[in-house]
């Protein structure tokens, strides 16, 4: 029998980030082919009758199989980390390819290939974190990859192995702007950090709530400030990532109605733990130590608020997966004190379902913005869209069906990674992915993995849409601001 289309998805209401309607969606040769009504016979079809279709989720902020500066491995490597994030509704992850200083990019960037080839399930982009930035590294290495289609870079405002000064980093503004590439920014004022560590270790406040004390809320906000300031005189795009303070809220909210090319972002982290989390009984506040740490519950409502109002435009995991003994969170001993204490918490698997249940069934957001935050804009912004992040003939058939009734607890045992302990275990949430297809593959269906590893693919990126158009207004102020850039450019 011949067929129509390798896969035909039937009766479900498909659903991008402007609409939604009921129709069937015809794949072959792993792209959409045709959408509507009483298409042609697949030889896969799948009845999703009461279920909602979405465009597989891009995280695009996630550490996998990743060495921190301190040498710590990630708990999760390229198998385990692309199975769970299919395994939560995600098709394309974005992980960092970390320089660390005396490494070459070029070197660090080709040995991430080796480990993500043999292994992902679904497919994956680089950026490429900036430590050492070198007069090779920013005269060849980073044109040469950026024009290979890695066009994101990562910046760090603190911590000591990684961070850069203002200079650095207005020197990776320059070339990412002029290249083409987005800067990525962890926004955190170092010394103030510093300095309150350095007074709570004196007074021996040693336990992990004090993670939080040390990593003020107005580190971020100063942090978030004057990086804003260094990008709006060379009128360079940055996304500030994992956004946690109503200060920093607040400082990109100018920023975006000023016309400047801002963009933000934060993490189910920052919506659904709190500080309070970190003073948990003995060693247990470490499981919940991230940088920035979760806030307060106003903190909460100001990034429910962010993401509803389009302050933010993505909406990420920063899957920073230690488990809970000496590989990870308690290296340096059983007890140690609280900046020796691996930060990061896992987040690939519940991202998307934690947005869902709280956000579209609780009201916050609707379903387009839900998509238009988990998958849509990030697609837009790193230069993956239209292959990703939509619904739409001629884009790449990921497609996340969704049962928006299934009840589900969260649990370690439940989740795919190899992290071993979930920041979210006992929390019940509603609706929840069934069948996950990258490019016409079913990857997951009922929890089961279908792909083999090596499966997915490595993506690589075009000139984002901000290169154009995107945050630019057309006021006097913004002219006059962007005619500013362009005559430091001129004149170097």
């Amino acid at each position: 029998m011949t067929h129509s289309f390798d896969l035909v998805v039937r009766n479900g209401t498909a659903v991008t980030a402007s609409a939604s309607s009921r129709y069937d969606i015809g794949v072959s040769g792993g792209k959409v082919m045709a959408l509507g009504e009483g298409l042609g016979s697949g030889r896969v079809e799948i009845d999703a009758t009461a279920k909602l279709v979405l465009p597989g989720g891009v995280d695009s902020h996630c550490h996998i199989e990743q060495k921190t500066a301190a040498g710590i491995m990630c708990a999760d490597d390229f198998l385990s980390g692309t199975v769970s994030a299919a395994c939560g509704g995600t098709t394309t992850v974005m992980s960092f390819a970390a320089q660390h200083r005396g490494m070459s990019v070029t070197e660090v960037v080709a040995d991430y290939h080796e480990r993500a080839r043999p292994k992902a399930v679904i497919d994956y982009a680089f950026h490429l974190i900036i430590a050492d930035p070198t007069p090779e590294v920013m005269r060849s290495e980073l044109p040469d990859l950026i024009r290979q289609g890695h066009r994101s870079l990562k910046v760090f405002m603190t911590y000591d192995r990684l961070r850069l000064d203002d200079y650095q980093i207005l020197e990776v503004l320059a070339l990412a702007r002029r290249e083409g590439a987005l800067t990525m920014v962890h926004a955190e004022n170092h010394d103030i950090i510093r300095w309150l560590k350095e007074r709570l270790l004196e007074r021996d406040h040693v336990a992990p709530k004090f993670h939080a004390v040390s990593h003020h809320a107005l580190a971020e906000r100063d942090a978030i400030s004057r990086m804003i300031t260094l990008a709006e005189l060379l009128d360079a795009p940055i996304l500030i990532v994992h956004v946690s303070t109503e200060g920093g809220v607040d400082t990109i909210r100018s920023a975006r109605a000023r016309g400047l090319r801002v963009y933000g972002e934060t993490c189910p982290q920052y919506l659904f733990l709190t500080a309070d989390d970190l003073d948990r009984e003995g060693m247990l506040g470490a499981k919940y130590c991230c940088s920035p740490p979760p806030r307060a519950v106003a903190a909460q409502k100001a990034m429910w608020c962010a993401l509803a109002d389009g302050t933010f435009q993505v909406f990420s995991s920063d899957h920073a997966p230690f488990r809970f003994d000496a590989t990870g969170k308690l290296v340096r001993g059983p007890s140690p004190p609280f900046p020796e204490i691996a930060n990061g918490v896992p987040g690939l698997e519940v991202r998307m379902p934690l947005l869902f249940s709280e956000g579209v069934l609780g009201g916050r957001i609707d379903i387009h913005r839900f998509v238009d935050l988990t998958a849509t804009r990030a697609a837009k912004i790193y230069g993956l869209f239209p292959q990703k992040g939509t619904i739409a003939v001629g884009s790449d058939a990921d497609l996340a069906i969704w049962d928006p009734e299934r009840l589900v607890t969260l649990s370690t045992e439940a989740l795919h990674d190899n992290v071993g302990y979930t920041p979210y275990e006992g929390r019940r949430v509603k609706g929840w992915p069934v069948t996950v297809i990258s490019r016409g593959r079913v990857v997951v269906h009922e929890g089961r993995l279908e792909a083999e590893p090596g499966s997915g693919r490595f993506i690589t990126r075009c000139p984002p849409e901000w290169a154009e158009t995107e945050g630019r207004s057309h006021d006097a102020a913004a002219l006059a601001r962007r005619f500013g850039a362009e005559k430091i450019f001129s004149n170097l």
